[in-house]
């Protein structure tokens, strides 16, 4: 038993004094679904060491005392499907996360390890240590539309596996999943083997493909935009994390389910992601559960959802989810049940937040010379680098085209294209433009060349180095000389988001960390993103989030073709294809 245990129970005990006790607060007691009144707390360091009506035997004359004067006492809130590694560090996320309650997150990894490797992530892992507030993460499954990225080695997953701080393998997305059985079955085992979860993302999945997915062990799953998918999942045992996040928000649609299952503890809250803007507008979990309250759902089960049913499902539940002794000392005071707004947030044992003011400071960390250093692109691209070529002499074409559907869904479309000087032409085709993904780091230089329409592109172009689920820079343009100038850009920066026009670079973010992450403060941070949008839409788009659009082309999670080094991929079949349709 350690000496910090020994004293935790000398207060309960009334042996010794707490460190802090919160006094006259309404309870949420999540446990047992009710709420307590006339309740007290007292902590011994960052744990609980009692809780009830008469505890005032481990208050002492050093014990900070705070009266809630009849407020709600709530555990602190948990997010337990997180993207930090894209936009933001750590300790600028967390000087608006930590404001309304969230005193624990749950983040993926996926972003860095395929262009920074197993150092990559474990320097992104440090960056969340000694922070105001508790992370966790997921180890990158990597379902990949490259196969160069596709599946996580597995030394390096038991490296990761070994990390107190991993709770399991990150989203895995299905289709990838079942069309690579032989790559994700030892990934799977390995994970499993150390008592750990499979995180799951079945969107679209129904029927024998979802119990196959359930089969492997896949344990939760965030992708549910209805209530009857969720029913389905909820059915086989998988924990539904409902999305209410900057990609999606799926809440309201969802909420009917509280009509469907007599029992909620498997449903969860989630962002799956937060942009700067809804961060600082919306705020955090807070919202979520404030949300789910409007939508309906009970007081009680809305905290439940965003505190003990993901703790429970992480197997974290002994040390946080809810208030009681021997948990963290994580807890949030507000006005009443059904009005989720921090008063003080109380992280570890400590005030981190009053009355919407940050009362602990976040760790700044420092990255690696290796996580600054992640694009090597070995030469300059030419604008002639994005030429399509035909085969044959022939004096049309027929080729494969990304076609937008929606700002992220997209789908295959053929059509017939005139060819001049054996390269394929666009000038003429209407909404057509050249999209091209750039390896920067596992084969850097790799590249391939396709075509997309529907993206909007009048002129100019645009690109990032953040494409998802690869270690490629992402480029689309109407002119292959801004293609080129945005990719060169994008090296000399060693990571961003570079919006060219006419010869001329118009907006540009820095995101000198992995490629991914900038150190900007939020307020500043959003700002770029909003002129890196106002450029793109002077150009044509007119998607809500055209930064989103263009990273979310490389990704595995998205029906139906995406684009990699390798070529174009189609989700149906798992095949890579190249443009001209013989190939």
């Amino acid at each position: 038993m350690t000496q910090q245990k020994e004293k935790r129970i000398d207060v309960a005990l009334g042996k010794a004094p707490g460190d802090l006790a919160i006094v006259n607060a309404r309870l949420v007691n999540v446990y047992t679904g009710e709420i307590l009144d006339n309740q007290s707390v007292v902590t011994c360091g960052e744990r609980i060491a009692c809780v009830g009506t008469d505890v005032g035997y481990a208050i002492g004359d050093a014990t900070t005392i705070i009266d809630a004067e009849g407020a709600t006492l709530i555990p602190g809130l948990i997010d337990g499907h997180a993207h930090v590694a894209w936009l933001f560090t750590a300790g600028e996320f967390l000087k608006y996360a930590a404001l309304g309650g969230t005193t624990t997150i749950v983040t993926e990894t996926l972003e860095a390890y395929p262009v920074a490797g197993l150092a990559g992530v474990l320097d992104f892992l440090a960056s969340l240590r000694d922070q105001p507030i508790k992370f966790f993460a997921t180890a990158p499954a990597m379902v990949s539309t490259s196969q160069a990225t596709m599946g996580i080695d597995l030394s390096d997953l038991e490296s990761l596996l070994a990390c107190e701080e991993i709770v399991g393998l990150g989203e895995s997305y299905w289709q990838g999943v079942l069309q690579n059985r032989e790559v994700f079955k030892p990934i799977f085992a390995a994970t499993l083997a150390c008592g750990k979860k499979l995180e799951g993302h079945s969107a679209g999945a129904r029927g024998g493909k979802l119990q196959a997915y359930a089969a492997y062990g896949v344990s939760s799953c965030h992708e549910p935009i209805k209530a009857d998918e969720v029913l389905d999942r909820v059915r086989l045992g998988i924990y539904v994390m409902i999305r209410e996040g900057s990609i999606r928000r799926d809440l309201a649609e969802i909420a009917a389910i509280k009509e469907m299952v007599p029992d909620t503890r498997r449903l969860i809250l989630t962002t799956d992601g937060i942009s700067p803007r809804d961060l600082m507008e919306k705020g955090y979990m807070e919202f979520l559960v404030q949300k789910a309250i409007d939508c309906g759902f009970d007081p009680v089960t809305a905290v439940q959802m965003a505190t003990l049913n993901v703790a429970e499902h992480f197997g974290l539940d002994d040390r946080i989810g809810g208030i009681a002794p021997g948990k963290f000392a994580d807890m949030v005071l507000i006005p009443d049940p059904q009005t989720i707004r921090a008063m003080r947030v109380i992280s570890k044992g400590r005030v981190i937040a009053k009355d919407g003011s940050l009362e602990a400071a976040s760790r700044r960390h420092r990255f690696s010379p290796e996580s600054l250093k992640t694009v090597h692109l070995p030469r300059r691209f030419e604008p002639s680098d994005f030429a399509v070529r035909a085969s044959g002499d022939g004096d049309t074409a027929t080729v494969r085209v990304i076609e937008m559907v929606t700002d992220l869904v997209t789908k295959e479309a053929i059509i017939d294209l005139p060819v001049a000087n054996g390269e394929i032409q666009t000038g003429d085709a209407g909404d057509l433009s050249k999209i091209a993904a750039i390896d920067r780091s596992r084969t850097p230089g790799k590249f391939f060349t396709g075509l997309i329409r529907g993206f909007g592109l009048a002129r100019g172009a645009m690109a990032c180095s953040a494409a998802w689920d690869t270690s490629c820079i992402v480029v689309v343009g109407a002119d292959e000389a801004d293609m080129a100038l945005c990719v060169n850009r994008i090296g000399e920066l060693q990571g961003g988001a570079v919006v060219c026009d006419g010869g001329r670079i118009v907006e540009e973010l820095a995101l000198p960390i992995f490629g991914l992450m900038s150190e900007l403060p939020i307020d500043e941070l959003n700002e770029k993103l909003n002129a890196i949008q106002r450029a793109v839409a002077d150009l044509g788009v007119a998607f809500p989030d055209p930064l989103l659009s263009l990273i979310a082309l490389t990704g595995a999670a998205i029906p139906f073709v995406r684009i990699c080094e390798e070529g174009l991929v189609h989700f149906k079949t798992g095949r890579t294809r190249g443009v001209i349709c013989e190939q």
